[in-house]
């Protein structure tokens, strides 16, 4: 074992020696090069001397200009979100119009849009977290505004517009609520939405950007609009402390923002005085304001005039009118697939009670699933092949037999819910089940086609075993009643 070790360090020796030789000869074969190169130099004409080390000096700046190309860091483009034309817009709304949805406010949103283009005044939102100094910073900006701030944050409730002009241009601030707020949901989509409408968006922080906020800027940015960053209150920082953060800021949003700035929007700052007497008195007073640096970047902004920013700021808003109706469209598909499934859920109990003798295993009626499959996939503009639906069909009877007990008490313990009904016969029992089944299967059915936008058989049949289990009181009552009701209608 040692002559095998002292053998291998012979080895690395000999290697590293090699190594060394080969690299020793490089460097002498390189001088001697250039001391050729340069007595060959020496010898020609000065005027040839001058054009020869021109040439290698362009060479080489050549290839080191090329190297830093190649290797620094490229700036990140943002990624500006596809906005759909108007036409489509509209017409989007006036197919959810003809089907009776609510489409008043986004018909306003539009009305908005159009009347903020006519108007030619630049919109600039004020946007952030709540407490950042969002108020405070258009009381400076915008002279004798005085939107409502409070120590605690969280007071501005809804959207203040507030006028202001630099040299010939309006400017129209947004005063917007400030983002997370306690159970502030709705006035976080009343400030994002604002933000959408804007112009120019000023993002107003008081200190290095959280997760959430860092989100927050870069969707913004994916509208391609004036993105500003503003650190605000800064003289009540210590100076190394906001060089650091100011230069940690404009490192890392530089390519997210279109400028970054630092002021002090002023306000007022709350002193305590002691005195030896033990006496404590409390002054309050103004901090002086220092926006100058924002002002210089909204006067660029101003400069090229609300035109210039205005396919930007549509964009935004029919993206966002454009979202809210495909909302508005998929909760009007819930509707009616709840209205498919029970349909078919009552169907199903009918034709139970209707039974000379009800399934003993619960076997699943299939012409009424098959209905029920192709209707939900019609809803959800969904196309499914005849056998995709035989073969599922054929899967949920497997499901249905391994889980008839279960269904069978939960139906059962229905029945005990309504006097009466324990008391109408086994049928009774049995069209309860069948229709805890239906409900359990157009919902499995529903859900999938919604959230895969394909009937995926596996996860039907997953969603269809957690739905029958289900003994939810409402659920259960309901599906009494489609039996209740339809023994009443008999009799």
């Amino acid at each position: 074992m040692a002559n095998s070790s002292r053998s291998l360090r012979l080895i690395l020796t000999a290697v590293l020696a090699l190594v060394l030789a080969a690299a020793l000869w490089a460097t002498i074969a390189t001088l001697r090069s250039g001391i050729a190169l340069w007595q060959e130099l020496h010898d020609l004409p000065v005027w040839l001397q001058y054009a020869a080390s021109g040439l290698i000096a362009a060479v080489v700046l050549g290839f080191a200009w090329l190297t830093w190309r190649l290797l620094r860091p490229r700036p990140r483009k943002p990624v500006v979100a596809k906005a759909p034309e108007r036409a489509e817009v509209q017409a989007r709304l006036d197919v959810l119009a003809q089907q009776r949805a609510d489409t008043e406010e986004l018909q306003s949103e539009l009305a908005e849009l159009d009347r903020r283009a006519r108007s030619e005044q630049l919109y600039v939102a004020v946007f952030g977290e709540i407490s950042a100094g969002k108020s405070s910073l258009i009381r400076a900006l915008a002279a004798g505004a005085a939107p409502t701030s409070d120590v605690l944050g969280g007071t501005t409730r809804a959207v203040a517009h507030y006028a202001g002009h630099i040299g010939e241009v309006e400017l129209i601030y947004a005063d917007v609520p400030g983002t997370h707020e306690v159970s502030g949901k709705t006035r976080e989509a009343v400030a994002r939405d604002e933000a959408l409408r804007a112009h120019v968006v000023l993002y107003v922080c008081a200190g290095d950007l959280t997760r959430d906020q860092d989100a927050e800027l870069h969707w913004l940015r994916g509208f391609g609009k004036p993105l500003v960053l503003v650190l605000n209150k800064a003289d009540q920082l210590f100076a190394a402390e906001r060089l650091a953060l100011t230069a940690a800021l404009r490192q890392k949003y530089r390519d997210v923002t279109d400028a970054q700035v630092v002021v002090s929007a002023g306000g007022t700052q709350t002193i305590e005085r002691h005195f030896a007497d033990g006496r404590v008195e409390t002054l309050t007073r103004e901090r002086t304001a220092d926006v100058g640096a924002l002002i210089e970047v909204l006067a660029r902004q101003a400069h090229s005039g609300a035109a210039a920013f205005e396919p930007a700021r549509e964009a935004a808003v029919l993206s966002r009118v454009d979202a809210r109706a495909a909302e508005l469209e998929a909760s009007l598909r819930e509707h009616e697939a709840e209205a498919v499934v029970a349909k078919y859920t009552k169907r199903a109990v009918v034709g139970a009670l209707a039974a000379v003798m009800p399934g003993s295993d619960l076997v699943i009626q299939a012409v009424l699933a098959t209905g029920l499959v192709r209707e939900l996939s019609k809803l959800y503009d969904v196309p499914v092949r005849d056998i995709d639906i035989d073969a599922f069909v054929a899967q949920v009877k497997l499901s249905v037999r391994t889980s008839a007990s279960l269904v069978l008490a939960i139906a059962g313990n229905a029945a005990k819910a309504f006097p009466g009904l324990g008391t109408l016969g086994g049928g009774m029992l049995h069209a309860i089940a069948y229709g805890l089944i239906f409900d359990s299967l157009g919902r499995a059915v529903a859900l999938t086609l919604r959230e895969r936008h394909a009937l995926d058989r596996d996860a039907a049949a997953s969603a269809l075993s957690r739905l029958l289990a289900d003994t939810s009181a409402e659920r259960l009552s309901r599906i009494a009643q489609y039996a209740l009701g339809n023994e009443n209608e008999k009799s």
